[in-house]
């Protein structure tokens, strides 16, 4: 068994390339972020450091869009939907989603239905 940093060095293949490598690996998971410096050399893999914080993550990414977008909602038709489960279930679907498509595309849009 091994740890995930070393586990994402190998699936990126950085132990296939010659010579010894420093390598930060950074796990931006749903509720921790951690960082890892290691080192590879002739396939050996060896952890120097490793941190993290357990209280920020994707989920916090998350709350800080829809909190952003919530206030714009509010300054644009001054009304407050923090109190309408239904409209905040349906924006946190559309904030997950963009979230996601932005992983892999420079721009995204989001839009809610009324």
């Amino acid at each position: 068994i091994i740890n995930e940093p070393t586990a994402a060095a190998i699936a990126y293949g950085l132990d296939k390339r010659g010579g010894e490598k420093n390598i930060l690996v950074f796990d931006l998971g749903g509720g921790t972020f951690d960082v890892t410096a290691l080192t590879i050399d002739n396939g050996v893999f060896e952890v120097l450091a490793t941190n993290g914080d357990t209280h920020l993550g994707g989920e916090d990414f998350d709350q800080r869009v829809m909190k952003y977008f919530m206030r714009e909602f509010n300054k644009k038709y001054k009304t407050d939907m923090s109190g309408d489960s239904r409209a905040k279930q349906k924006l946190r679907r559309e904030v997950e989603r963009v979230k996601r498509t932005l992983s892999s595309q420079p721009s995204a849009r989001l839009e809610v239905e009324a």
